[in-house]
Formats: structure tokens, C-alpha cells, sequence
């Protein structure tokens, strides 16, 4: 019973691959597996609904709709990206400098470095841009804004950017009513910029999947590591734990084979969340590359109240901003006096 099962479900997969190949030609495997897994959580959400005396559509229709919705979603994405050639490099000047952040390992607290970064280049009265990627019910800066903006733009069917202020940041967040982010829905950096006055500084929240990320950075998330002019400022964010800096090891060994081809700017930097210092026997644990970017690294001292709530809206104690002024400072986003401004005004806007 249990291979017929097998059978059965291996069955209804091919289907659903077909349905992504048939809606769109030529998308990555990562793609299409999306579109799989779409169609799957549509039966099991359509058939739940079936339990409850809903009939229509029937499971496997709706299934073979979500599979189809993906696919064209990702397809129209990819037509209008950036450029898919490794040594292309992009154009970033109406971005200001790029400052991705990168997680190196699950829950090493990206979106709280990214949110520390866009307060502290705020309060020194530069004009920022918060990019948020993740699929939406991944998101790690849900609660960055005080309320959800009114702007919403459609680079391509299916998928949304909201744009959104935290005190005198933009935010702008991925949307979608699809069940499922495929990653070449994620829109080209191109259509992230909204048409406002130039920014000095965007930084791009990329820490819900590193892993996917650094593996193919010519689409997706990833295009927001790719070279170009300005130089970007990518950061690797790690915890102060042996497994984490592990997990980044093996991050930086995925994105080697892209350094090593001019597509991707390295992260340089290396920022330790929840610590004054290494604990003792951890900073041993560094593999080679990780090893490299010990030196520089900058330390985020523990806060209880944060790690306790994640991000709100709320500015970011001057404490745990304090660490990533020399950092501002040696990149040239931040002038010597950075430091001693008052708190940003909390204001909506139109």
C-alpha cells in the first residue's frame, strides 16, 4: 500500500511538472520544483477544503492551477532581469552603495544587523532604501514599518514590491498571493527602485536563504551580490557559535566558484550578533575563509529586549548601533561625526 501511495504521488508530481514546463519553456529546476511544491500545498489546502463540504475546484485542479501560476510568474521575473552573463557587471548608482547582508547561517540575526545599518545611516540624515526579498511569510522585517504603506508596484503577475517608511527610510517588501516564492520571481534590482529623490545607501536584507542565494546569484535575491559600480558592501553575519561559523564556511565555499568568475563581490566584513567577543574555543573553529574576516570582525553586544521581539518599528538602541559607526565611517556613508544625532522624527508618509 504504501508504494502504490509512492506511486501515486510521484505520479501527480510528473503532472505537475508538466504543468510548469507547459505555462513557461526553459525555467531553472529551482523553478520548477517551486511550482511543484505550489501545486502540492494547493491540493492538500484544496482538499482540506473539500473535508468542509467545498467543493469546487477539485484538488488537482487547483493544484495544477498554483504549479501553472508559479511557472508564468517566474518566467515573466526572468525576462526582465538583469543581464545573465557572469562578467556582466550592473549598473548600481541609482541604488547609492549597495550593502547586502548576508546571513551565514539560520538565525544569525541578518534583519537585525540590516535594521541597526539603515537607523544608524538615518540618523546621520542619509537617504536609505531597505530592500526586504524574503518570501513574505519568511520575512525577518515584517514589523520594521509602523504601518503597511499604500504603494504597491507589479514588476510581473503574481508578485508585488509595498513600499513602506521606518521614520525616514524607505522599506520596500516582496509581496505575493501565490503560495510559493519561486526564486526567479524574486524581481531584478532594477525594479526595486522607486521613482523618489537618488539614495546614498540601500541596504538588502538577504538573510532567509543564504544557501539558495549563493548558489546561482545571476537571478533572484542573488543579483543583489552581483559586481558592479558602486562597489558593493556585502556583510556576513554569523552568531558567536562554533556551528554558526561553520555554516558560514560552508556559505562563502558555495559563492568561491562566482567570486572566482568576476560575478559577485565577496563579503568582506564579518558581523558577530549577541556578543562583545568570542567565546572562548569558537573563533578557533573558523574554516579558511571565515578565518580570513576574523580580524575586521565588529561585534553586536546581546540585547534582551530585541531578541525577545525581532524587529519593530521602534529605533534601534544607540548601543547596538554604536558598533557599526567605524564601519559606515571607513566605507565613506557616514561622516566623523556620526554618532552624536538626535532621534529620527517617527512620521508617516504620503
Amino acid at each position: 500500500m504504501t508504494v502504490d501511495r509512492d506511486h501515486a504521488v510521484v505520479r501527480l508530481e510528473n503532472s505537475l511538472v508538466r504543468a510548469a514546463q507547459e505555462a513557461t519553456q526553459h525555467l531553472p529546476p529551482a523553478d520548477v520544483d517551486a511550482a511543484v511544491e505550489a501545486g502540492m500545498l494547493a491540493l492538500a489546502t484544496q482538499a482540506a477544503r473539500a473535508a468542509a463540504g467545498e467543493a469546487d475546484p477539485s484538488p488537482e485542479e487547483a493544484a495544477h492551477a498554483a504549479a501553472a501560476d508559479v511557472a508564468r510568474s517566474a518566467g515573466a521575473a526572468r525576462r526582465g532581469g538583469p543581464p545573465s552573463t557572469a562578467t556582466t557587471a550592473l549598473d548600481w548608482s541609482e541604488f547609492g552603495t549597495v550593502v547586502p547582508v548576508v546571513a551565514g547561517s539560520p538565525g544569525a540575526g541578518a534583519s537585525m544587523l540590516a535594521v541597526l545599518l539603515v537607523d544608524a545611516l538615518q540618523l546621520a540624515q542619509r537617504r536609505v532604501l531597505l530592500i526586504d526579498p524574503a518570501d513574505p511569510a519568511r520575512s525577518g522585517l515584517a514589523s520594521a514599518a509602523r504601518s503597511e504603506g499604500p504603494w504597491v508596484t507589479h514588476p510581473h503577475p503574481g508578485v508585488g514590491i509595498r513600499y513602506s517608511w521606518r521614520a525616514q527610510a524607505l522599506v520596500a517588501r516582496l509581496e505575493t498571493t501565490l503560495p510559493i516564492i519561486a526564486p526567479s520571481m524574486v524581481p531584478a534590482p532594477a525594479a526595486w527602485r522607486p521613482p523618489t529623490t537618488p539614495f546614498d545607501v540601500t541596504v538588502v536584507d538577504l538573510g532567509h536563504d543564504p544557501w539558495r542565494i549563493t548558489a546561482h546569484p545571476l537571478s533572484g535575491a542573488g543579483s543583489w551580490l552581483r559586481r558592479g559600480t558602486p562597489h558593493p558592501r556585502p556583510v556576513l553575519v554569523v552568531r558567536p557559535s562554533r556551528p554558526s561559523l561553520l555554516h558560514a564556511e560552508q556559505v562563502l565555499a558555495r559563492l568561491d566558484p562566482w567570486v572566482s568568475t568576476a560575478a559577485v563581490t565577496a563579503p568582506a566584513q564579518l558581523v558577530v550578533m549577541g556578543a562583545k567577543r568570542w567565546p572562548p574555543g569558537v573563533a578557533g573553529s573558523a574554516g579558511r575563509r571565515v578565518h580570513d574576516l576574523l580580524p575586521r570582525a565588529v561585534f553586536i553586544p546581546h540585547d534582551a529586549a530585541l531578541a525577545a521581539s525581532g524587529v519593530t518599528s521602534a529605533v534601534t538602541p544607540s548601543q547596538l548601533r554604536r558598533p557599526v559607526l567605524p564601519l559606515l565611517r571607513s566605507w565613506g556613508l557616514l561622516p566623523e561625526s556620526a554618532g552624536r544625532a538626535t532621534r529620527p522624527r517617527t512620521k508617516e508618509r504620503p
